[in-house]
């Protein structure tokens, strides 16, 4: 009875200094990481607390004196001016549109240097360069050297089968932007997909391929279903950087013509710093965030059940 007593008492010491150790090291993990989550706080949280600060005043750098609390009004003024709902109805064709052309674009170069053939490794980086440059850079490429109407290579390309050159940033603006944009990110979702589909197991195709089945039947029934977790990816994580979406814009459109191109991030631009109106340009702020958290939850909401089935 005694021996039993002492195995219990010694167990419970044991539990207990376990425990306790487990404990101080939670404790040292905390404080070790502890300076690191005050910086990101600092660096996230101070810059939303000050945007919501300013959303509720009138303040204009015109007029620094006339700085006061109004409320509500910007948010309200904000909501019933047209040039905001124009710029969220951009904002959505521009993600769209380029979430559409690189799933699309980025399937079919991910199918084609998943192939064995001479030149692969310089064709997989002739495809992957563009994500590595610049977006100013890259927009001026597509201004002046592609789209430009009188020298650039689109428009010598027009002439040559007889068609009239386009000045595509006047005619068409949303259309270059998104292609400007889909050529910069198509190569984010070519490694994504490129990647998938080396795990796609080879026998699972072959034995298709020796049941009759085409090439084509292999893609729709076999691969794109292997892809659609990737794919879904993807979407979620281009969707988080096409929201904010603005050296193209600067560099190519300024929002125009008119407010053609004006999406909801140069829309904050125009507001704080070219009408200095803080006020209104931190309420677009604030919505903006709260629009992009809809759709950033909708997203992993649809992610998650997509990687669970």
């Amino acid at each position: 009875m005694a021996n039993s007593q002492d195995t219990a008492f010694v167990a419970a010491g044991r539990a207990a200094a376990q425990d306790g150790l487990a404990r101080g090291r939670r404790r040292s993990s905390a404080l070790l990481l502890a300076p690191a989550v005050g910086l990101l706080a600092l660096w996230a949280f101070v810059p939303l607390a000050m945007t919501l600060y300013y959303s509720f005043l009138r303040y204009n750098l015109l007029y620094p004196e006339r700085r006061g609390f109004v409320g509500l009004l910007n948010y309200r003024l904000m909501l019933t001016d047209p040039s905001f709902w124009t710029a969220i109805i951009n904002t959505l064709v521009l993600v769209l549109g380029v979430l559409a052309s690189t799933l699309v674009f980025g399937t079919l170069f991910a199918l084609l240097l998943n192939q064995n053939f001479r030149g692969r490794g310089v064709a997989r980086l002739m495809v992957i360069a563009p994500f590595f440059v610049l977006p100013p850079v890259a927009a001026l490429i597509w201004k002046n050297l592609l789209f430009d109407p009188l020298n650039g290579l689109v428009g010598w390309l027009c002439t040559l089968v007889g068609l009239k050159p386009i000045a595509w940033f006047t005619v068409h603006p949303m259309l270059a932007l998104i292609v400007i944009v889909a050529w910069e990110w198509t190569p984010f979702a070519t490694l994504i997909l490129l990647t998938a589909l080396q795990s796609l197991d080879s026998e699972q195709i072959e034995a298709a391929r020796m049941d009759g089945a085409k090439p084509l039947s292999r893609i729709f029934y076999i691969v794109l279903p292997h892809l659609a977790r990737p794919m879904a990816i993807t979407v979620m994580m281009e969707s988080i950087f096409l929201l904010s979406i603005f050296a193209e814009i600067l560099t190519t459109t300024a929002g125009g013509p008119g407010d053609a191109t004006t999406t909801l991030t140069y829309l904050i631009y125009i507001r704080a710093l070219l009408d200095f109106d803080i006020g209104g340009g931190s309420a677009a702020g604030v919505l903006a965030i709260v629009l992009a958290n809809i759709v950033a939850l909708f997203l992993m909401r649809a992610v998650a059940r997509n990687i669970e089935e």
